[in-house]
């Protein structure tokens, strides 16, 4: 994109906006894992520099699970215009006794999207060792929830939740999405 994906506009909002909304919403405490908090520092949230910088989305997601003060924490990216409060409660409701709850919609996992808790720490920082950047490369290693496709559609029946904005082409989709 060019650009820092969190400060794109989608309906005259930024994404970065409408997801601190969100989770302040639902969490009694957010997270951000950055390494510039300056452009952040507006949004008044817990800001942690990432423990593993160049190790990409599992070495955002292992600083935000490390630093986070309860036992199980959701997760999504930065550039998800669509996340689903509803959605988000009902992964979060699901998450005692397991280490991951995470949607699994017909196109596959939403690492970006899910619930983790602590006990999966010890297993992202072996993959981080190796130099495997692969989130799901752990997941047999823990005690796992999928929500299906099925389940997903009751709380976002358009499967927009998991969309992310990578291109120019992603933003006007999303824009176009609002309008219809």
């Amino acid at each position: 994109m060019g650009k820092n994906k969190a400060f794109l506009e989608v309906n005259g909002q930024r994404i970065i906006d409408r997801i601190r909304e969100i989770f302040a919403d639902l969490f009694n405490e957010v997270l951000l894992v950055t390494n510039s908090p300056l452009e952040y520092g507006y949004l008044n949230l817990r800001m942690v520099a990432d423990l593993c910088p160049g190790k990409g989305a599992l070495g955002g997601l292992y600083t935000g699970l490390f630093h986070a003060s309860c036992s199980h924490a959701f997760v999504a990216a930065c550039d998800m215009p669509f996340l689903n409060k509803a959605l988000i409660s009902h992964l979060s409701a699901l998450s005692p006794g397991y280490d991951i709850v995470i949607p699994k919609p017909d196109d596959g996992l939403q690492p970006l999207h899910a619930v983790y808790s602590q006990k999966c720490l010890p297993f992202m920082e072996n993959l981080l060792r190796q130099d495997n950047l692969k989130i799901i490369d752990f997941f047999p290693k823990v005690k796992k929830r999928e929500v299906v496709t099925k389940e997903i559609l009751q709380f976002d029946p358009h499967l927009i939740s998991f969309l992310n904005i990578n291109t120019p082409e992603d933003l006007a989709w999303a824009q176009d999405l609002l309008k219809s």
